[in-house]
């Protein structure tokens, strides 16, 4: 990141809500971040907390209803998204900005084959004509590692395996050469030999394409490998934002801490049990008034059960939401 740089995308205070049967759910409550040309930021934390909802509503594909765009502003190279018109919006998707979406197996049309999606993606994008695009959709199989570019194009989905499929739609997201590219868990249910390939295959398109890249994950061995900042967070709210051997060696917020402290690993002294972040995230529909992690930390104070922190910045590259941050 550099700081001189003006942010490719700038999100403030965005505010995203679900109408139910039960009342109104909070899915993301005022979160603020920016993200710069060429980075790759990690978006974690424990499922439910507002990492796909973020990733959507930047592409303004919240389900509407029940989902709506309460209040802030989503700008891309400062037009802000969420007040174009909607034939604005569908090609400034796709083209500028991608996603690769968490299952390839639904997000991918079953009746059509492999050609006639990208080929449609690409004639609408890149005004092609349909046998440019062809040309195009089979090198962009070839560039992501797909064998036989030529023959799978005129497969269907349930003909390749989830990593053929992975990489389907990676070569489709990629293929209009987009500023942003939202992964939403993108080695999901991939075998560990298969997801290093896919994550490296995204990194070297990354630096052949110059974009930046947001990596919506729970898996944190997958963000120090490929991030340079990392985005923590928890129920609707980001409690901690920093570079990304700062959040590993030093982390700030307690629940950061314990998220890091629950990751599988080689141990000095051998422990019974490994060591787990106690309670549950609090319901949306019944959040507490204080800190949403005030059940859950070992830090907690009666001012956290009160007031809620506000994120700030706490060194050069971390920021956090937190009154008794981790020394």
């Amino acid at each position: 990141m550099n700081p001189d740089q003006a942010p490719l995308l700038r999100v403030r205070d965005l505010v995203v809500e679900f109408s139910t049967e039960v009342g109104v759910a909070r899915a993301i409550d005022g979160i603020s971040f920016d993200i710069y040309p060429n980075e790759t930021v990690g978006l974690v934390g424990e499922s439910g907390c507002g990492k796909t909802v973020t990733g959507l509503s930047i592409l303004g594909l919240i389900p509407s209803p029940p989902g709506k765009i309460v209040r802030g502003s989503i700008e891309l190279m400062g037009k802000d998204l969420t007040a174009i018109p909607e034939k604005e919006l569908r090609d400034i998707r796709g083209g500028d900005i991608s996603m690769i979406f968490q299952e390839p197996m639904t997000a991918l049309n079953p009746v059509f084959t492999i050609g006639n999606q990208m080929v449609d993606v690409l004639t609408q994008h890149r005004n092609l004509t349909r046998k440019q695009a062809h040309s195009v959709a089979i090198e962009m199989l070839d560039k992501v590692g797909i064998p036989a570019p030529g023959q799978r194009i005129l497969e269907y989905p349930h003909q390749l395996s989830g990593g053929m499929r992975q990489r389907v739609m990676i070569a489709m997201a990629l293929s209009c050469g987009p500023k942003l590219l939202v992964a939403d868990e993108p080695t999901t249910a991939l075998d560990v030999t298969t997801q290093a390939q896919v994550l490296e295959q995204i990194r070297l398109l990354q630096d052949e394409f110059q974009m930046a890249v947001i990596l919506v994950t729970h898996d944190l061995g997958v963000v120090a490998e490929t991030c340079d900042r990392g985005i923590v967070m928890y129920c609707g709210s980001i409690v901690e934002s920093a570079g990304i051997e700062d959040l590993f060696n030093h982390p700030c917020h307690p629940y950061t801490e314990g998220l890091l402290q629950s990751i599988p690993r080689l141990r000095e002294k051998p422990v019974d049990r490994l060591p787990i972040i106690p309670g549950r995230v609090p319901d949306l529909f019944h959040l507490p008034s204080g800190c949403r992690f005030a059940d859950r930390c070992s830090k907690v104070t009666d001012r956290c059960r009160q007031e809620a922190p506000v994120l700030q910045q706490l060194t050069g590259s971390t920021a956090v939401s937190c009154f008794n941050p981790v020394a």
